[in-house]
């Protein structure tokens, strides 16, 4: 929790749009900017899980804190287009070595433990911790700014990093549940898995690596390969993949709730109130995944279409108060209260389909896989941005996230079939 809350607990993800105005970009340059840091992130995603299933998980993140930490710094004393621009780089690479790394790490620690059911549990509380430092980030940005402006909020958000950095050094160092160099020529057959979910050699379910030891060079092609290749072809595998990808994908949507609450009428003062409503929802969600994680593919389901349902039905309700500005108070918050729980359920089946995922990986490229589920949420997010750009053309704000909402009713339909099975009954197929 503390990884996952020092690594957003940043101050300048608050202003740095605003940061990069002062300097004299225009709109334009900050896109490109934006673009950068989006790129470098897509590229390098399934790339960097490759590389964290061959060197040393704590030392990437380690590394990881340190790029962001440079990226801030860098932002502070030199705040121009080059150097904002070098810094959404470092921070791209970041991103890239930190996601599916982290997840990874945690569950091989925890299968070393003998406690690869507290996953869920506690990476609900990661998330939450995520989410909460964010709020308490951009909320402590206002008065960092009065006290010592931009500068105050770049060199906190520095030290902040800085603080990440010695977290992800705390980190364990969990053993390996199986490497390229734990095959030999001696056994070509051998299968590695994790411990706890055995699999028998040649029964299609988890790809067979090749043996032998050889440079990191060939062992990072083998796990790249590897770890591809199960997402591509074992098929649990690859329906957490897509469900997880989808789940996390369509939350892209968040980026949108201040504008909804801005286009149904609402004050500047009221957003930020409003918009918390739906960080309530995705706390609780989040914290709950623990209490979640055991139950059925279909209860899940429900529990999503029934979010999708108040997600539709809250985007609705607070477009309607545009025409009626007298009730813009009660529908706006009755809208919000429904998108907040919709949004939370949405977050909470995400964690558990994450879960069920690790439960299902049975090579030892787990980064690998988990990075292949990154980029397609990233897919998913790019095609979410496309279609808001496109809709809301014709469309109201309003109108648009209900359209979203029911793409969250879709997802339900496919979860009964692509939700990973529990690991003790993933151990019985």
């Amino acid at each position: 929790m503390l990884f996952k809350g020092s690594r957003d607990l940043i101050p300048l993800y608050a202003l740095y749009a605003l940061l990069f105005a002062e300097h004299g970009l225009n709109t334009a340059q900050i896109s490109s900017l934006l673009a950068l840091w989006s790129v470098t992130a897509f590229v390098l995603e399934v790339p960097s899980g490759a590389w964290a299933d061959t060197v040393s998980r704590r030392g990437l993140l380690i590394l990881s804190g340190a790029l962001v930490l440079g990226a801030f710094t860098l932002w502070t004393v030199a705040p121009s287009y080059l150097g904002f621009a070098i810094g959404f780089v470092l921070w791209g690479v970041s991103s890239a070595l930190e996601s599916g790394t982290f997840e990874a790490l945690i569950y091989d620690d925890l299968v070393a433990r003998g406690e690869p059911a507290a996953y869920p549990r506690i990476m609900g509380y990661a998330r939450a911790a995520a989410e909460g430092a964010v709020v308490v980030a951009i909320l402590a940005a206002t008065p960092l700014y009065a006290w010592g402006g931009y500068a105050l909020v770049g060199w906190s958000s520095v030290a902040i990093a800085a603080l990440h950095v010695l977290v992800a050094v705390s980190l364990p160092s969990a053993p390996r549940a199986a490497s390229v160099d734990d095959l030999t020529d001696d056994a070509p057959d051998a299968v590695a898995t994790v411990p706890g979910h055995p699999v028998v050699p040649g029964d299609g379910r988890a790809p067979v690596v090749a043996a032998g030891r050889s440079g990191v060079l060939t062992r990072y092609v083998t796990m790249l390969r590897t770890g591809v290749g199960e997402a591509v072809r074992v098929r649990r595998v690859r329906n957490g993949v897509l469900l997880g990808s989808l789940l996390f994908g369509i939350t892209a949507y968040d980026e949108y709730f201040a504008l909804l609450a801005q286009s149904a009428g609402a004050p500047t003062v009221v957003v930020p109130l409003l918009v918390g409503l739906t960080v309530v929802g995705s706390l609780t969600g989040s914290l709950l995944a623990g209490r979640t994680a055991r139950l059925s593919a279909r209860t899940i389901a429900a529990a999503v279409a029934v979010g999708g349902a108040l997600f539709i039905g809250g985007a609705l309700i607070a477009g309607l108060a545009t025409d009626r500005p007298d009730a813009v108070y009660l529908l706006t918050g009755i809208g919000f209260t429904a998108i907040g729980i919709g949004y939370g359920v949405v977050l909470n089946a995400e964690v558990v389909a994450e879960s069920r995922l690790q439960d299902a990986i049975e090579g030892p490229a787990r980064a690998t896989v988990t990075s292949v589920s990154g980029l397609l949420s990233e897919v998913v997010s790019l095609v979410i941005f496309g279609f808001v750009a496109l809709a809301t053309i014709r469309l109201s704000m309003a109108t648009t996230l209900a359209l979203l909402g029911l793409v969250m009713l879709a997802i339900a339909a496919l979860t009964p079939a692509w939700l990973p099975r529990r690991a003790e009954v993933v151990e019985q197929a």
